[in-house]
């Protein structure tokens, strides 16, 4: 009898991810069909599940844009940049934070945390405001620079979490060897929280390559554009006719190194979970 439920509850887990995950992948396949399509199918009244001719005019046409490959490369060029500045700098913190002893630290720690209360909205006026008096607007920098002062509380607490596991007493051998605590980040905590690294990376990559208001708000000139805001400029709210496959083939291109990075990071992933379950 207990083997019987147990293999029923087994079948109904099974198909309830099943369809949680036909469901989420649900809006990748219209965004895939809409972008094989014609013009007339992507503007039918109807609903066109799948194209009666498939099509990938829409792909040549946009790898003919040369907007869209500008776009494309100052999406990379912002994302490695902004991407390295923070886990570069929220590394650090960490490290401060959980490996060297200083007067005030957990008050400043307790600090650091309480900026999670501010929501990011509020901070918009008075960033625009000293980026504009520093002369930064229509340039990378206010997406870029600030990236490398440690933004983000919840990524160093989470790194401090596990660099605090780490045995004190590989510091001190190192300390006997005659390292200083920049050897003792990058050559021993860094090694030792890849997995926490790489989840962080993997968030933060996806939310620096999605990112919209920013880089709409900051960088203001259709040379600079990022991938988020041509796809957005691509929709005219004057016309009737809206070119749906060609806007799908730009964000079905604009998903792809989101999926390459997913493939490859899951393991980390996996293992971060894991490990943080096991430290719980």
């Amino acid at each position: 009898m207990r083997t019987a439920w147990s293999i029923t509850l087994r079948i109904l887990l099974y198909v309830f991810l099943t369809g949680t995950t036909v469901l989420m992948s649900f809006p990748l396949f219209w965004m895939i069909s809409s972008s094989l399509k014609t013009l007339a199918e992507a503007n039918s009244p109807g609903i066109v599940w799948i194209p009666n001719q498939p099509t990938l005019e829409a792909y040549l046409n946009i790898l003919q844009d040369s907007d869209f490959l500008r776009s494309y490369f100052n999406s990379v060029i912002y994302t490695a940049l902004a991407l390295v500045g923070t886990l570069m700098s929220v590394s650090v913190v960490a490290y401060a934070f959980s490996r060297i002893n200083w007067p005030g630290r957990e008050a400043v720690f307790f600090l650091m945390l309480s900026t999670m209360m501010v929501p990011p909205q509020a901070l918009i006026v008075p960033q625009y405001v000293l980026f504009n008096k520093l002369g930064w607007i229509g340039t990378f920098n206010p997406i870029v620079i600030p990236g490398f002062f440690a933004g983000g509380a919840a990524w160093i607490f989470l790194l401090r979490q596990s660099m605090a596991q780490i045995p004190r007493e590989m510091d001190e051998s190192a300390y006997m060897d005659g390292a200083n605590h920049l050897q003792i980040w990058w050559e021993i905590c860094l090694p030792l929280v890849k997995a926490p690294l790489a989840t962080i990376a993997t968030f933060l990559f996806v939310g620096f390559w999605n990112s919209l208001l920013n880089p709409l708000l900051y960088l203001q000139t259709v040379d600079l554009y990022t991938l988020p805001v041509y796809v957005a400029t691509l929709y005219n709210i004057n016309s009737s006719v809206q070119q749906w496959p060609t806007i799908m083939a730009a964000a079905v291109l604009t998903t792809v190194p989101l999926m390459i990075v997913f493939f490859f990071a899951q393991r980390y992933i996996l293992e971060g979970v894991m490990i943080s379950g096991l430290k719980g």
